[in-house]
């Protein structure tokens, strides 16, 4: 049974998605403040939290907790859940390492098919397989049976969104791929600013080992794609 946290301090909010979600089968756990979910965090990981930026006094309390989860781990699926619907906010939580972000209006089998997503691309890292499906372009590498990505010998930590956006790129250089390819690719449904925030994110994460790393090109009016 997969193991979902929510982070939301109204409780009549919050005991109606654990409601909604322990329906749909999933063994699920919630938390009104950042410092219990982040012990709790500490203790034993979630397969997928969801978190909203205000919490009790503080402001942008999920922002800090995202953070300490992506510490944590580098690839949990983490969702922001949210009143808060601006652009600004959107980006910081993306750039801190979300993989989606969503505002409380979303109905609730929408909410549910973006979680069942996130579980399955998170649980293809779980799944042997006998097929070693590699790419490699120059000093990119990508094993997408183990979900990682190496740019010259290093691990580039990517969460599962990245992943696919980066490994939908890679695998055709050269080619150009729409905002609609990506969010296909990464089985989400964004805004193309929110794909712009996770491409961004992307190309810092790369130059933390390759100052000069250029390979992600913007084709204004197209899309995105990995130059040769």
């Amino acid at each position: 049974m997969k193991k979902i946290a929510i982070v939301e301090d109204e409780k009549a909010i919050r005991e109606n998605y654990i409601d909604v979600l322990k329906k749909h089968g999933y063994d699920v756990k919630g938390y009104d403040n950042r410092p219990d979910a982040q012990a709790a965090f500490e203790n034993a990981l979630p397969d997928l939290a969801i978190i909203d930026i205000g919490l009790q006094n503080e402001i942008d309390g999920g922002f800090t907790l995202c953070q300490s989860l992506r510490a944590l781990s580098p690839t949990l699926p983490i969702i922001f859940l949210t009143a808060r619907d601006s652009d600004f906010d959107t980006v910081c939580g993306l750039r801190m390492g979300a993989d989606d972000y969503l505002t409380k209006d979303i109905s609730l089998p929408h909410l549910i098919a973006r979680i069942a997503a996130l579980f399955r691309r998170s649980d293809l890292m779980q799944q042997p397989t006998e097929k070693v499906e590699l790419i490699q372009h120059g000093d990119l590498s990508i094993d997408k049976n183990k979900m990682q990505v190496y740019w010259q010998q290093n691990l580039v930590e990517l969460t599962v969104t990245e992943f696919w956006m980066v490994y939908a790129l890679a695998k055709r250089p050269g080619h150009v791929k729409s905002r609609h390819d990506l969010m296909n690719e990464a089985q989400v449904v964004v805004d193309d600013s929110t794909i712009t925030s996770h491409i961004k994110r992307i190309r810092k994460k790369f130059m933390q080992f390759d100052n000069q790393f250029d390979c992600i090109n913007t084709v204004y009016g197209m899309g995105y794609r990995w130059g040769a």
